[in-house]
């Protein structure tokens, strides 16, 4: 199975280091982010984990939950896990997936023979609360994952979902948006954009940030 942008998330029930998970039920109503390691005790994969427990404040306030996955069984999550809390000084506190039968990897293509025929490649995915997949990044195993691009793609999701608006290349929340050509009507713009717009080309038009609700 291929998964694609706009896709639905395959629902799945496996055990994690925090017990038996059911996943729709654990997402409830919240954006997810699925990221998947190849083993356990992966050096890169040990920052990542890290770093991702640092940032469970600014998960929360876009209201995501975080899930991890790697094919190893549950007992050794819970070492490995005491590893990474030891060396990021940090708490691990969302779940790690102990993926041992592959279930879920083939469900979220994460085998690929040419990179290992038993080992998930390093894939990432934002999911919306309606289990849609909204962004899917797969990364080499020699380069860690850019937890603060994550980010800004879960603001910009977000806010594009609300408004009439796109983001620009490298967008950080707060800044200027683009409004989507579709939206032609003066009077709509008036409504919608009371900040004002600027045009600089029929097709490109900028304006503020709209405030969110």
């Amino acid at each position: 199975m291929t998964l694609r942008l706009g896709d639905v998330a395959p629902d799945f029930e496996q055990d994690s280091s925090l017990g038996k998970i059911k996943f729709y039920d654990w997402a409830g109503s919240s954006w997810v982010v699925l990221f998947s390691h190849p083993a356990d005790f992966t050096p890169v994969c040990t920052t990542e984990l890290g770093l991702t427990s640092k940032l469970k404040s600014q998960f929360e306030q876009r209201g995501v939950k975080v899930i991890a996955l790697s094919v190893d069984p549950a007992d050794k999550h819970q070492e490995w896990i005491k590893d990474i809390n030891e060396t990021q000084q940090t708490v691990v506190g969302f779940p790690i997936i102990a993926d041992a039968d592959r279930k879920v990897s083939e469900l979220y293509d994460l085998i690929h023979p040419n990179a290992s025929a038993t080992a998930t490649v390093r894939s990432l995915f934002v999911i919306d609360p309606a289990k849609k997949v909204r962004l899917i990044i797969t990364y080499p195993a020699s380069t860690g994952r850019n937890f603060d691009e994550i980010l800004r793609v879960i603001d910009s999701l977000q806010l594009t979902d609300n408004y009439s608006v796109a983001t620009p290349g490298n967008w950080k929340d707060g800044e200027d948006v683009v409004i989507v050509p579709s939206l032609q009507d003066p009077e709509v713009l008036k409504q919608k954009f009371p900040k004002g717009f600027k045009i600089i080309r029929p097709y490109l038009r900028l304006t503020p940030q709209p405030n969110r609700d």
